[in-house]
């Protein structure tokens, strides 16, 4: 077996096991790239359409026989391929040939009807699966049973290996360096736009992907990019995911134009005391939901308690992943991990709002790592009130 296999194949067979799934048909671009080490091919990073249809990667995986796997590619990606097993890393066998996504879904069932039995329960990712490309996987496998594949891949994913820690533990270092970068050429009477474009440009020259930033400016509590103007002595909410070789730091941190006054200082130290009394009790063995009694607990003992939200979620390759540990946050999933114990590797980002009506947004989010004894904290730094040059 090819020692550099990215991910265990024992793990998912078990997962496979415990959704009844025989073959996997995984058609998402972040589980694709998770199951090949890093792998994606450059030319539709960003736009999937092209021509009259899309590009549809596959990779088909056979539960307990990884050498009947494969992976379904694009005509023009022969290169990318290329370049990848060059370097040494693992690749199943390439199918080369399709251009639009009933292609590759034809191409992905010669490949599984020649090393599987016919009445297969198939693990698709329904959100991810064209409406063509499923047309041709009923008519081709009619007698196959459907099941939902996002749990098992989800799961498989939640548990981080050493390499993928670091490179969580780089994201977010780097999006709160650039955060830093942002708020120190930022001036009064710029927009949040151009504040936004000095995020991007940080995270750019730090060899990240600029996927989105939240920000709001004052009292107002409208996060999206705007014309709004920065004045003397706003406040200013960073809420920003970068991108770093496939993994997401997101991260919020908050400045001021000139100097917080006392009133800020508290309310910024009740957010953090909030975030402490999450983070305390984290370890592998603890059940996820005690996370949320621990920041309920502070909540209640907080003055704005009542006005705060707090959220503790998932992070990696996605954002909102495995584990998930409420039924009542902004992202609508059930609570599915809020009972089970947490494992070492798990990464939670953990959050706290206060929207409030007359100083405007205050938030705190940080990445945590979950280890066998206790937490590890991913881009820790610059939790205070941050001064834009006055």
């Amino acid at each position: 077996m090819h020692a550099n296999i990215p991910f265990s194949t024992a793990r998912l067979d078990g997962l496979l096991d415990d959704f009844g799934i025989d073959v996997l048909i995984v058609t998402s671009k972040h589980n694709i790239q998770y199951l090949l080490g890093g792998y994606y091919h450059f030319q539709f990073d960003y736009m999937e359409a092209i021509g009259i249809s899309r590009y549809l990667p596959v990779f088909v995986y056979v539960k307990g026989a990884l050498d009947k796997s494969a992976y379904i590619a694009n005509r023009n990606e022969r290169d990318s391929v290329q370049n990848r097993t060059g370097a040494g890393y693992w690749m199943p066998p390439v199918v080369f040939g399709s251009s639009t996504s009933v292609e590759a879904m034809t191409l992905a069932l010669e490949h599984v009807k020649s090393v599987a039995t016919p009445a297969l329960r198939v693990g698709v990712e329904m959100s991810f699966l064209p409406a063509d490309a499923t047309d041709v996987l009923r008519r081709e496998l009619p007698n196959c049973e459907l099941v939902e594949a996002m749990r098992p891949l989800e799961k498989l994913r939640s548990i981080k290996t050493a390499a993928e820690l670091e490179i969580l533990r780089e994201a977010s270092e780097r999006v709160v360096a650039s955060m830093m970068d942002a708020i120190k050429r930022t001036r009064s009477g710029q927009s949040k736009r151009e504040i936004i474009d000095h995020l991007r440009q940080a995270e750019l020259s730090r060899d990240m992907i600029f996927e989105y930033a939240l920000v709001t400016m004052g009292t107002s509590l409208n996060r999206a990019p705007s014309e709004q103007r920065l004045e003397a002595g706003d406040i200013v909410s960073l809420d920003s995911g970068g991108n770093y070789r496939g993994y997401i730091g997101d991260l919020c941190r908050m400045a001021v134009h000139g100097e917080p006054d006392g009133e800020l200082a508290d309310l910024l130290a009740e957010i953090d005391l909030i975030q402490q009394a999450a983070r305390a009790p984290i370890r592998a063995g603890l059940t996820g939901s005690e996370i949320y009694t621990a920041a309920n607990e502070a909540l209640t003992r907080s003055p704005h308690g009542k006005q705060m939200h707090f959220v503790a979620h998932g992070m990696g390759i996605v954002s909102h992943e495995a584990p998930r540990l409420t039924a009542s946050g902004p992202i609508p999933y059930p609570a599915d991990d809020a009972k089970a114990p947490l494992e070492a590797g798990m990464i939670i980002s953990i959050e706290t709002t206060l929207p409030h009506p007359r100083r405007g947004f205050i938030k705190l989010e940080d990445t945590i790592a979950v280890t066998a004894d206790g937490y590890l904290a991913f881009g820790d730094d610059a939790r205070g009130w941050n001064r834009i040059p006055a």
